[in-house]
């Protein structure tokens, strides 16, 4: 059987040496060339092979740079989990399969802070990926979250933003609510709002007097469903695009004496830990982003090990009832 002063004196390098790249001890200032010497030899003389190719993946993995740029401010982030979660999936699984997590950059304008890395993980957002491509130009070394524009060439994961609005509107529809009303975060909650209306239209009942857009944040939430009852027909039920924006309608519905749910229904969207203990708890579409995050993380070490073709991973959701949500009087 090989030992390491076998391979050693092959390679021509130190029995330390060996011992040390074999166990992926990247401080050892060795060349790549060195190290595949030593793999190479390790091989050749048949070392431990299973043991062998699971300390050459290890190593070759701990070699490679991810980075990850998210659209949302750390501000952002705070008002919504949902993006902190999924960085929190990519970062895991990272940890796991024994990839290095470089820089996680912020905004739409990435260039001038970037540095050179293995592959990209960009979360959320419709910012252009032109300048990205300018420093990073291999497009199956970017992996897509949670955006929904036309990219086929890159990897990507998505939530199954269909399936959770209808799931949301099918449970309020089965109470028998008839005027319901949509609040969301601007651009970036386009596919629930786009799956909204197209339900509704489709069932004749979509009012675009009961759709309201702005912000993320809980106080957006809470002006948003202020202007809802201060305009001229009242929603019988509520679907959020998220899980703070939902809690900041309950608290303007508090505010009002209006109660929930017996005057108007809501329904979130993510599953928030928050969620289940508001008052009334919160009906919610449960939506995994760490999930999300992961599949991110695992699409691309595929890619950088070899896989050609691109790959789209689809995320379910799950409806949670609670006590927000109930019949129209």
């Amino acid at each position: 059987m090989a030992t390491i002063k076998d391979i050693a004196r092959g390679a021509g390098v130190s029995p330390a040496a060996v011992s040390r790249v074999l166990n992926g001890d990247l401080s050892l200032a060795v060349g790549e060339e060195t190290r595949a010497r030593i793999f190479a030899e390790a091989e050749r003389l048949g070392y431990k092979p299973g043991r062998l190719k699971q300390m050459k993946r290890n190593t070759e993995r701990a070699g490679r740079t991810v980075s990850l740029l998210l659209w949302c401010s750390l501000e952002e982030e705070r008002d919504d989990p949902y993006y902190a979660s999924i960085r929190r999936g990519v970062e895991l699984r990272c940890e796991e399969l024994g990839l290095t997590l470089g820089q996680t950059l912020r905004g739409r304008q990435p260039a001038a802070a970037a540095r050179k890395c293995d592959g990209w993980i960009v979360v959320g957002g419709s910012m252009e990926l032109r300048e990205l491509l300018d420093i990073h130009p291999d497009p199956g070394t970017i992996v897509l979250v949670d955006r929904y524009d036309d990219l086929p060439e890159y990897d990507s994961v998505r939530l199954h933003f269909r399936q959770a609005v209808q799931q949301a509107l099918h449970h309020l529809l089965e109470l028998g609510h008839e005027r319901i009303a949509f609040i969301g975060g601007g651009g970036f909650s386009e596919g629930r709002s786009l799956h909204f209306e197209r339900i509704l239209r489709e069932k004749g009942l979509f009012d675009p007097s009961l759709v309201r857009t702005g912000g993320w944040s809980s106080a957006d939430g809470y002006r948003m469903m202020t202007d809802l009852l201060e305009g001229p027909v009242r929603p019988t039920a509520c679907f959020a695009a998220s899980d703070p924006l939902a809690i900041g309608a309950l608290r303007a519905l508090h505010d009002r004496n209006i109660s929930v749910p017996d005057d108007l229904s809501v329904v979130g969207f993510d599953d928030i830990d928050l969620a289940a203990y508001v008052q009334p708890p919160l009906t919610t579409i449960r939506a995994y982003p760490e999930q999300m995050g992961k599949a991110a993380a695992q699409l691309l070490i595929e890619r950088l090990e070899g896989r050609e073709a691109p790959a789209h991973t689809i995320v379910g959701t799950k409806l949670i009832v609670r006590s927000s949500s109930g019949p129209p009087k």
